[in-house]
This record gives C-alpha cells, sequence and structure tokens, in this order.
C-alpha cells in the first residue's frame, strides 16, 4: 500500500527541522491546475477515476486562488477587500459544488460497485498523499474532502474497505500534523495584524505564497470573476465631508441610524455585544456540532438557511422537505432562528424577474413548512443585491441582514487563525453581526476559541426577537491615488466650420512606371476622413489614374476651392462655387503616385508631383511644380491646410521651416504645412499590407488613434509626423520629412478623433498576419526613436523625447511632441477602450484586456468596454469569464443587443443550450435585421 500523508508529513517535518529545506525539497514545482470546472474540461482518459480527479484539482486551483486573493489584505482598500471577498465567496461555493459531486458520485460507486468506488478513493487519495509538486499548505484544501472518503470507507465492512478507512485516518492526523506546523504562517497572513514579531521559519509560507502568486494576481482572479476595482474618487473637501456627518452619511452614529429601518449591519448593537450568524446549512454534520457548541455557552444565532439544503418546491408550490430539514428543526428547539438565504446560493445581484423571486420565495415557503412562523431575516449570498433584490423582500415582508465581521472561515484553512481575525476585528469594532459558517469542520474547531475569548471579556450575546437583535443574556481617507484621475483643463476643439479634402491617386500612368499601391491608398484615405473624422461626402475630392490629369488637379485648387464654377472631368462631389473653402475651414491635400526632382540652373533642386498626363522627357513643363502648390496654399483662405505627398522629391524651395505646438491660440493662426513620404533617388516602399505603400500604410495606423501622442483626442499635424516619419524610416529606405510652408503662422493642422462605438464580435475585422507584423515593427521603431521620458496619470501616455526628423530643405530638425494632457475619467476611459481595439484588431490579447481593464476602472459604468473585454475572454476560449463579462455589460445596459449575441455564442461553446436560446432570443427581439441576426438563426437551429 502507498504510503500514507502521515509518512509524507514526516519527512517535511524532518525538513522544517533542518531550517528551509521544506521548499528547496519540492523541486518539481507547482502543479498546473486544471481547467475552471465550468468549462466541462476532463483530464486524459475517462470515466469516474479521472473525472474525480479533475474535480480534485480544480478544488486545489480554487484553494490557492483564495489564499492570493486574501493574502495581505490589510494592505487593501475596503472596495478591494470587499470585491475579493465576494470573488473567494464565489470560488469557495464553486469548491462546495465539487465537493458534494465527489460525494455523490463516489457514493454512487461505492454502491453499484464496491471494488470500483475503493479504487477510485485509492486514486485521490494517490493525489492528495503524493501528488507532483504539492506543498503540505496545499493539502489543507482536502480536509473536508477527506472526511467524506472516510466516511464512505466506514461504510464498508470490507477488509480492503477497512485498510483504507486505516489509511485515511493517518491521512487526516497527518492534516492535524501541517495545520499545527504552519498555523503560525498562515495565521499572520489572514489575522489582520497590525505589527509582526520575529515569527520563526516565516519565509516558508512566504516562499509559498510567493509561488502561488506566480501562477495567479489578485487583480485577474477578480477580473475572471466579473469585478474590476474602479479608481477611488477624489478625496472630499474636509467641509462636505462634515455635512455628509452631520445627515448621518458617515461615522457610527450615522451608520447606525440608517439601519435601524434599512439593512442590519449590526452597528446599532450597543458596545461589547455581538450578534452570531451562520451561513449555507444546514450540514449533516457540522450543523449539529456547533448547535452543540452553542449550547455548552448557552449562546443564540441565527442560521441563513440555503433552501436546497432543506428540501424541494414542486411547481404547484408544494415544499418537500429532506432528512436535512430535521437538523433545522433541532436548531429551533435549541433556541435558535431560522433565516433564509436563497434556494440555491446564487449572486442574486445578477438575477431579475421571476428567478430573482424564485430564489427567495422558494426558501421562504421551506422554512415555513419546518416553521409557520419562521423569521423574516433574509440575507443574499456573498452580500450581492440590487434594487430589485431589495425591492422583492420588501414585498415578501423580508429584512436585509448584512455583517461587519466576517471571520473567513470559508477561505482560512486554520480555525486559530480564524478565531484570532474574529477577536482583533472585534476589538476594533467592538460590536457586530459575526459571519461563520455551518459546513466547516473548521469553523467548529474554531467556535470555541472565539466564544472562550468573548465571554472571559464580558461580552454579551444578541438573538432576533422579531423586530430586531437583542441582548438576551448576559456574561460577560486616503489620498489620491495613483489611478485617480485629475479633471484637468478641457482640450478645446479645433473649431473648423467645413473640413475638405483633394485625394489623387494615379497606377496607370501613360509613360511612367505604373504603380500598384496609390489608388488603394487614395480610397482607403478617403474613407477613413468621412468614417474615423467626420468629413462631409461631398467635400472630400478625389481623382484617380486617367482623370487625374494636371488640368483637373489644378482646377480642384483654382476654381472648386477658390470659388471659379469650371468643371473638372471625374472629381468626386463637384461643388458649387458658393461652397468654396471658407476662413474657417481646414484643407488635407493628399497625392499617392510619382514625384520627381530636377535640378535648376542655381544648383538648387525643385521637387515635383507628376499626373497622370506628363511626359518624363518635358516634367519640368507637364508636371506640377512645388512652388505652384506652396502658392496655391498661400492663395487658399482655409484656416489650416495640409499636404500628405507619399511620392518621393526634394527640393522645394522654402523661405522657412520649423514646427510648433498646439497651443491655445491655435485657431487664430494659418497654419500651412507638409509631410512627404521621402527624399530625391529614394523609391517609395511598395510593400504595405493589403496592398498600400508603407508611408500610407503608417499613416493611417497613425490616424486610426496611434498618432495621439499626448492622449488629448487629438492629432496634430506634428504629432503625426512625429509618428509616421521615424517608424517609416526605420523599416524602409525614404526618410520622411516634414515642415511648415510659405505663409504658416504657426498653426497647426488637427484631426480629432472620434469616439469608437464598435462592439466586439465575430464580425470585427481584425488584421492579417503581415499586417501584425509590420504594426510591431513600426511600434518597436517609435518607441526606440522617441522613447518616453516619464509616466503620467491612469489613462493618458508617457511623454515622449524629442526626436529627429528632415525638414522641408533636407536638413535636421527636433520635434518635440505636445506634452501629456489630464482629462476627465470618462475621457481616458474611451482611450482606453480604443486602445484596447487596437490590440483586438492587431491580436495582442493580453494588452487589449489590460486596456479594457484600464477603461472600466476608470469608468465602471462602461457597458461598450465590458462587453469587449468579455469578448477578449472568449477569443481565448475562457467561456466561462467571457460569459460573466458580457452579463455585466447587460446589467450596465440592457439594450446593448450584440452582447445578448455574444453571451449566447459562450453560453453554447460552456455547454448551456437552454441560456444560450435566451440569449439569442433577446438578441433577435432587439434586432431581428442586424448584423449577427442570420448567425443567430443558425445557431437556434442547431440547438
Amino acid at each position: 500500500m502507498k504510503r500514507s500523508l502521515l509518512a509524507v508529513i514526516a519527512v517535511s517535518a524532518a525538513g522544517v527541522l533542518a531550517g528551509g529545506a521544506w521548499l528547496a525539497s519540492r523541486s518539481a514545482g507547482l502543479p498546473a491546475p486544471s481547467a475552471p470546472l465550468a468549462n466541462g474540461s476532463q483530464p486524459a482518459g475517462s470515466g469516474t477515476a479521472a473525472r474525480l480527479l479533475t474535480l480534485a484539482q480544480d478544488m486545489l486551483a480554487a484553494h490557492r486562488k483564495i489564499i492570493v486573493l486574501l493574502a495581505d489584505e490589510q494592505t487593501l482598500a475596503a472596495s478591494e477587500r470587499d470585491a475579493a471577498n465576494a470573488a473567494g465567496q464565489a470560488l469557495f461555493h464553486e469548491n462546495q459544488a465539487r465537493l458534494a459531486t465527489l460525494e455523490a458520485e463516489l457514493a454512487a460507486a461505492m454502491k453499484a460497485a464496491p471494488a470500483n468506488g475503493l479504487t477510485a478513493i485509492e486514486g485521490l487519495l494517490a493525489y492528495v498523499e503524493s501528488g507532483a509538486g504539492l506543498f503540505d499548505a496545499d493539502r489543507l484544501a482536502f480536509r473536508e474532502l477527506l472526511h467524506a472518503l472516510h466516511r464512505l470507507a466506514a461504510a464498508q465492512q470490507t477488509l480492503p474497505a477497512i485498510k483504507l478507512h486505516q489509511r485515511l485516518s493517518e491521512d487526516l492526523d497527518a492534516l492535524t500534523e501541517i495545520e499545527r506546523q504552519y498555523e503560525r504562517e498562515i495565521k499572520a497572513i489572514f489575522a489582520r495584524f497590525d505589527a509582526r514579531a520575529i515569527d520563526l521559519k516565516r519565509e516558508r509560507w512566504e516562499d509559498y505564497l510567493a509561488q502561488l502568486r506566480k501562477l495567479y494576481a489578485r487583480e485577474q482572479i477578480l477580473k475572471d470573476f466579473g469585478t474590476i476595482i474602479p479608481y477611488p474618487p477624489p478625496r472630499a473637501a474636509p467641509a462636505a465631508s462634515a455635512a455628509s456627518a452631520k445627515k448621518g452619511g458617515a461615522g457610527e452614529g450615522g451608520r447606525a441610524a440608517r439601519e435601524e429601518e434599512g439593512e442590519i449591519f449590526g452597528y446599532s448593537l450597543p458596545p461589547k455585544t455581538v450578534a452570531l450568524t451562520f451561513d449555507d446549512g444546514p450540514h449533516g454534520v457540522y450543523t449539529g456540532e456547533i448547535a452543540a457548541i452553542l449550547k455548552q455557552y448557552n449562546v443564540p444565532a441565527a442560521f441563513f438557511q440555503v433552501g436546497r439544503n432543506l428540501g424541494s418546491v414542486a411547481a404547484s408550490g408544494e415544499a418537500k422537505l429532506n432528512p436535512r430539514a430535521e437538523a433545522a428543526r433541532k436548531l429551533l428547539a435549541g433556541g435558535h432562528v431560522l433565516a433564509n438565504h436563497s434556494y440555491s446560493h446564487a449572486q442574486l445581484s445578477r438575477q431579475t424577474g421571476d428567478a430573482l423571486r424564485a430564489e427567495i420565495a422558494q426558501t421562504d415557503q421551506l422554512l415555513k413548512a419546518v416553521d409557520p412562523q419562521r423569521s423574516p431575516l433574509f440575507r443574499f449570498p456573498y452580500g450581492a443585491r440590487n434594487a430589485e433584490g431589495m425591492a422583492m423582500l420588501t414585498r415578501l415582508q423580508l429584512r436585509s441582514v448584512m455583517w461587519n465581521i466576517d471571520s473567513q472561515d470559508w477561505a482560512d484553512p486554520v480555525p486559530a487563525s480564524i478565531a484570532s481575525r474574529v477577536l482583533r476585528t472585534l476589538d476594533k469594532e467592538q460590536r457586530g453581526i459575526i459571519l461563520f459558517h455551518d459546513i466547516h469542520e473548521r469553523t467548529v474547531k474554531a467556535l470555541p476559541l472565539v466564544l472562550e475569548r468573548l465571554v472571559a471579556d464580558g461580552y454579551r450575546f444578541a438573538a432576533w426577537d422579531g423586530a430586531g437583535f437583542r441582548v438576551v443574556s448576559a456574561s460577560q481617507t486616503p489620498g489620491q491615488t495613483q489611478g485617480q484621475t485629475l479633471a484637468g483643463r478641457a482640450v478645446a476643439s479645433p473649431g473648423y466650420q467645413n473640413s475638405w479634402a483633394v485625394v489623387v491617386g494615379i497606377d496607370d500612368y501613360a509613360k511612367w512606371p505604373k504603380l500598384n499601391y496609390a489608388v488603394r491608398d487614395a480610397q482607403a484615405l478617403r474613407q477613413m476622413l468621412i468614417e474615423r473624422f467626420g468629413f462631409a461626402r461631398e467635400r472630400v475630392l478625389m481623382l484617380t489614374n486617367g482623370d487625374a490629369t494636371r488640368a483637373n488637379i489644378l482646377a480642384l485648387f483654382n476654381q472648386h476651392l477658390g470659388g471659379a464654377t469650371a468643371g473638372v472631368a471625374g472629381a468626386a462631389g463637384g461643388v458649387a462655387a458658393a461652397s468654396k473653402v471658407k476662413r474657417d475651414d481646414r484643407l488635407l491635400v493628399f497625392f499617392a503616385g510619382h514625384g520627381a526632382t530636377r535640378k535648376l540652373s542655381s544648383g538648387r533642386d525643385l521637387g515635383y508631383i507628376v499626373p497622370v498626363d506628363s511626359d518624363p522627357q518635358q516634367f519640368s513643363t507637364d508636371a506640377i511644380p512645388m512652388t505652384e502648390l506652396q502658392n496655391i496654399a498661400e492663395s487658399l483662405e482655409a484656416k489650416h491646410v495640409l499636404f500628405v505627398m507619399d511620392a518621393c522629391y526634394s527640393g522645394l524651395g522654402l523661405t522657412r521651416g520649423g514646427t510648433s505646438r498646439f497651443l491655445t491660440g491655435n485657431a487664430r493662426r494659418l497654419g500651412r504645412q507638409m509631410l512627404t513620404a521621402g527624399g530625391a533617388d529614394q523609391l517609395v516602399a511598395d510593400g504595405g499590407p493589403n496592398g498600400h505603400s508603407i508611408f500610407t500604410w503608417t499613416l493611417l495606423q497613425a490616424l486610426g488613434g496611434k498618432g495621439d501622442l499626448n492622449g488629448d483626442g487629438m492629432i496634430t499635424a506634428t504629432e503625426l509626423a512625429a509618428y509616421v516619419a521615424p517608424a517609416v524610416a526605420g523599416v524602409s529606405q525614404q526618410t520622411p520629412a516634414f515642415g511648415s510652408l510659405p505663409g504658416s503662422e504657426g498653426g497647426e493642422f488637427v484631426f480629432e478623433l472620434q469616439s469608437d462605438p464598435e462592439s466586439l464580435t465575430a464580425q470585427t475585422a481584425q488584421l492579417p498576419a503581415d499586417a501584425i507584423a509590420l504594426n510591431k515593427k513600426l511600434d518597436e521603431t517609435r518607441a526606440k526613436a522617441a522613447p518616453p521620458t516619464g509616466a503620467t496619470a491612469a489613462g493618458t501616455v508617457s511623454q515622449a523625447a524629442a526626436i529627429v526628423i528632415k525638414d522641408l530643405q533636407g536638413g535636421e530638425q527636433k520635434i518635440t511632441p505636445p506634452a501629456p494632457v489630464h482629462a476627465s475619467a470618462r475621457q481616458l476611459a474611451q482611450r482606453a477602450n480604443e486602445l484596447g481595439m487596437q490590440h483586438y484588431r492587431e491580436k495582442r490579447y493580453s494588452e487589449a484586456e489590460a486596456a479594457f481593464t484600464e477603461a472600466l476602472k476608470l469608468r465602471p459604468d462602461f457597458g461598450l468596454a465590458a462587453n469587449n473585454l468579455g469578448y477578449v475572454y472568449f477569443k481565448q476560449d475562457q467561456q466561462a469569464e467571457a460569459a460573466r463579462w458580457f452579463e455585466n455589460a447587460l446589467r450596465i445596459d440592457p439594450s446593448r443587443a450584440v452582447a445578448y449575441l455574444n453571451l449566447g455564442d459562450a453560453r453554447v461553446k460552456l455547454g448551456e443550450p437552454d441560456k444560450a436560446k435566451q440569449a439569442y432570443r433577446t438578441y433577435l427581439a432587439l434586432l431581428p435585421s442586424g448584423a449577427g441576426a442570420a448567425h443567430v438563426k443558425a445557431q437556434l437551429d442547431k440547438l
């Protein structure tokens, strides 16, 4: 027979005595936890043994996560501690379900074929006793499982069963030894000590915790359970805080006054008075043992019962009690109070309508079957309630009871540590309602330690008397955090009246080499200007291929935009003279095609853009010199003009150059700027994704949001150049140039980014592999050229250092991007969401997850970001987590139809067809002709 766990612990104890060998002896490391129970995944093989082993591994994973959640909880803010407790309790109740499944399946196996049942138990014991990489502290996760196995083995009278029973007894003794060895370490973690003395061998627990933190992070566990802790709001001014306190909004008096009529937390109890409450029972073993301890100390308690532990309610409304209801009757006979804790221990803040009512009303009916005069007390599972749930209690004449002292016996595996936590919290609170659970052996062990101390210290115990908790017997603002945002200055709007564009793309030259990318570049930019930046379609004038003659290009500037009425063949959106460019307008000029350079007799270079009808032998007369574009720019009335030239040439013959930052007076200053793809003797790189040139692809990425270098929701021409120039130069043989044209007064052309309303779904386009690879290179090159010089508030970008790029005269210049700006939390959340969209399209899922998380920290009611975070989980096949976030999105915004579609898809993958149908049908009810309707109908046909 395998050596028992006691033998394993004996070896471990020797390692402890050797001093520090405990961790080193476990070179195998931590075993990888199996997939979550909700995924339905199983280890290799099939059958009862494999399934039970999966459940045991999942129990360990949940146990570890609970430890990570609650470690160092004394350092957490109240909101973080509450969230950690809620997620930890959810993990705990998942483990309770696993334990119930294990017991039921083993009991069935023992009944059907005892030999097979014993084999399955031995398999579980082998894992608990000698599983690769298990720490001794891990084995505390299996105490109640071993007790269940012990009872099953005791029920058999065969020799193998007797030997197995003996082995289990030894293992339970070993767990007691583990508990003793690590009691002090675990106690220090869980007991909220304010100061810690020297603790012998303390580093062993720290090492264990450090290993767990390599597997899990508290923030990630919370996020997986649908919770993101928002950044705290700015601290209220002292006067406001004082006013709040006068209204009963703060302080002990205010808390006590509020609970007289509302929820009960225990704040209104007299000093040195407590009420004991026990949740989740009745349990077949531990409820009776707890009742016996309470009788010994003559202490009353309230037991919040889970309905399904008492029985069931038929469709006719008849309550049918099961054998555990007898334990409830014994509690009544002992003078205790029975109370309602829902039917299935569901998170009722996520329930609505009939489902919510059933959770409350069915248990109420079962309690009435036990005692017609049942108490009117109700406790929300996990303490999670919403307005509808509170209103439901009012209609059912029930009252919510919470707590202010959490024993955390659901998380802490050591009884002494549980007792210490309760007592130390009471030292601070001096009164209150204590939360225990009557479903643990560790609670049975901890309870006498607590009662002994309370009696000795003169505490009194309160019981429910029908109106409140009364004594029936006597004995005895932090400052602003890094994540907090500031309501800084608002960024002014660019203030344009109308937005114009001239877009030219030429592939099919008659006498110059044909190009492959220029028309596609022009079309893509035109689409972005209209869809992303709100340019009116009729004001984006485009010429391509045969229409892009010299005469037509010049006519667009001199006649359409300058006010004359001559027609232009093929110009998109002919515009009347009355609609010419005005003083408060902006104009973008984009040209994709050939460029040329001619050496003048003075030795100076002069650049040209080449129209479709130009002859290489006489381009000096039939091409368009840059000096003419400069003259056009000066003659137009537009406030700001930006030329973006995806062509290579040199020689602009400028009389001035340089750049300027975005200034408050930008709206009063003329701006004439130009960004070019490269200089003379350079070929425009035609290797970009989707048939674009490298330059235009990079330009499109910048305009998609990457060019907003200071996080103000706008992209100036300077920012555009600061992103595009070093990025293109780093991945090609081109050296883009940028500068101001004659007539400029230092004004900046500004693109104002529009909020991206898209919700992630299966229809959301992602970039192909070559685009993702190029974007990675562009970002790396850009980061090397201008590394950040310092961090800023959460959600904003870091300040970038100055970069060196070419000016329009061929020299070098330094560009310093605008400094990061402060913005509201709402603005920062929007930017974070859009950054997440960028990352998602590039299949950078971990970065997308972080960005959407940041958006929800800044703005907890951001339904779009909640859906998008859920879809990132969905894309990575983490369906349980995805479903939680789709549900969160729908709680925030019940009309967000796409979240129902996504939720349906997640439920299908989770093997929950009924829930999937419900979500799909809701989607169709909201959007019967929506983009996902065909997919939804096809899925419904399959289910």
